[in-house]
């Protein structure tokens, strides 16, 4: 197996994803700045992006993927067929039953999703209106997530990797040319959200057919696979999704305070882009070629395979976290600060994006180490990890936010929980003889640090001298930005090569073809 460029097939096309979707709240950002229309529509569009992030980035597919690929594997492709089939008609049902369901519940759901709209009844009607609106993209995203694992049991990854792209691309177009603003362009981003759930829907449907899956929908019938897949599937969505859940979690604590949803959210978008390029992409990959080694009995070949995942994904992400944690004003001023978001904006969202950097690594060790267990139909040890990890971001959230911290407190509770949740996964990976660090692993952490704390030392040096660098790139602190961060990616891959972090050797037979 060469990971590394499987990962970096569906890397590439969800960094493409990610920083388009930094563009998006870039303009989203300039047009409706970080206040309380922000915070309504921001509501409405995290409510349904929850499932998509907890279905469509590995969470359905750790269940869906080793029951669906081990017919494959057993020669049964027809079955498997059959089977998708099934899943995509129960599917299909209680979606459908669930979203209609939210249309009629929503005024009361809104009590927990935005708890500080209550009492303000402008931001309660338009919150309530707004997620009516978006909940179809739930259904879509669902359906979506099923294709998706289908494509990647056919070693199809590209395809269902570039779909995420289409909702970015149909907001950033209402962003750009819809005369709208204020309420009036969250109600226009709102349908686009729907929208673009319905393209994503059809471009992977259509995807299937060219490769030769004819999937249909018919009756939905409780089969012994379909009820196996639910046993495994619930207790795997919460596992997968529990940073997500956390957001939501503290998203809604948010609301509260008017602008704080907005700098959660904000800041939390930029350490997505990182985990979603390296964690998610990581996970995606490891699943199923962790399912085959566990079917096959190669133990051995199995805990390699979780070495090199955690050695390529530290490798990216430690120093994505080391620049936002060093830099975060720069960043956060560079990226936003134009038009309805200011200065003092952007000074808010560093305070959260700190303590999101921080906790950055656990996140995407979460999307590393769960496959260890999803592989082995074993979704309810991580789900209880998840739920501690639930509740440890709650209750020291209330505490810091009602305390002197306020809303980065937020931030900081669910950077905790998610080291929290990171280590028992790794403690009881390790206990069960699942997992073992080798030599190779623990001798490239110690210098991949070393040139994190290179590149850290640029970073606050080019920062210091901005200004004048600024004079000489058209007064842009958007262009000075991206020419410091690509100096301080230059220095880490410098103290790489020099250290033995990285080694030109390792990197080009990982992207070869196996």
């Amino acid at each position: 197996m060469r990971l590394l460029r499987s990962t970096a097939i569906v890397g590439v096309l969800t960094m493409a994803s990610r920083v388009l979707g930094l563009v998006r709240e870039m303009l989203l950002a300039a047009s409706l700045g970080a206040g309380v229309i922000t915070d309504v529509f921001l509501t409405a569009f995290q409510f349904p992006n929850l499932f998509r992030r907890i279905f469509a980035e590995g969470a359905f597919n750790s269940a869906f993927i080793p029951l669906y690929a081990g017919k494959l594997e057993s020669g049964e492709q027809d079955e498997a067929i059959r089977f998708a089939r099934q899943v995509m008609s129960v599917l299909l049902t209680s979606m459908l039953v669930l979203v209609i369901a939210a249309q009629f519940l929503m005024p009361w759901l809104m009590y927990a999703l935005g708890p500080g709209f209550v009492g303000e009844p402008g931001p309660f009607r338009l919150a309530v209106l707004l997620t009516q609106i978006t909940m179809p993209y739930l259904m879509m995203m669902s359906l979506s997530a099923m294709l998706s694992g289908v494509l990647n049991s056919h070693g199809r990854f590209a395809v269902a990797a570039a779909a995420p792209v289409l909702l970015n691309l149909i907001l950033i177009g209402i962003l750009l040319f819809s005369p709208a603003n204020g309420e009036q362009l969250a109600l226009h981003l709102s349908i686009g959200i729907s929208l673009s759930g319905v393209a994503q829907l059809v471009w992977l449907f259509a995807a299937c057919r060219a490769t030769g899956l004819r999937l249909s929908v018919s009756m939905p019938r409780m089969t012994p696979g379909v009820r196996r897949l639910i046993t495994l599937g619930i207790p795997g969505a919460i596992a997968a999704g529990v940073t997500q859940i956390n957001i939501l979690v503290t998203s809604s604590i948010a609301t509260i305070e008017e602008g704080a949803k907005s700098w959660l959210y904000f800041a939390d978008r930029l350490y997505q882009l990182p985990l979603g390029v390296v964690g998610i992409a990581m996970g995606v990959v490891l699943l199923p070629a962790l399912s085959a080694r566990v079917r096959a009995g190669e133990t051995q070949a199995a805990s390699n395979a979780m070495n090199r995942a955690l050695e390529i994904s530290m490798a990216l992400t430690l120093p994505a976290a080391t620049a936002l944690a060093t830099i975060p004003v720069f960043i956060a001023t560079g990226l936003y600060e134009r038009n309805a978001f200011t200065s003092q904006d952007a000074v808010m969202v560093s305070q959260a994006l700190v303590p999101f950097a921080i906790g950055l690594p656990a996140f995407v060790l979460i999307k590393v180490l769960s496959p260890g267990f999803f592989a082995r139909e074993d979704t309810m040890t991580p789900m209880k990890f998840a739920a501690i990890g639930v509740a440890v971001n709650l209750a020291l959230g209330l505490g810091l936010f009602f305390g002197p911290l306020g809303f980065a407190g937020l931030a900081i509770a669910t950077a905790v929980a998610g080291w929290v949740n990171m280590s028992l996964l790794a403690i009881t990976l390790s206990r069960r003889g699942l997992f073992e660090p080798d030599i190779r692993l623990l001798g490239k952490l110690p210098r991949i640090v070393l040139a994190c704390a290179a590149m850290a030392a640029f970073l606050l040096v080019a920062e210091h001298y901005a200004d004048a660098l600024r004079i000489y790139l058209f007064d842009s602190t958007l262009l000075t930005l991206l020419v410091v961060c690509c100096g301080g990616l230059g220095v880490y891959g410098i103290a790489a090569l020099v250290t033995g972090a990285l080694r030109p050797s390792e990197v080009r037979g990982a992207l070869k073809r196996s």
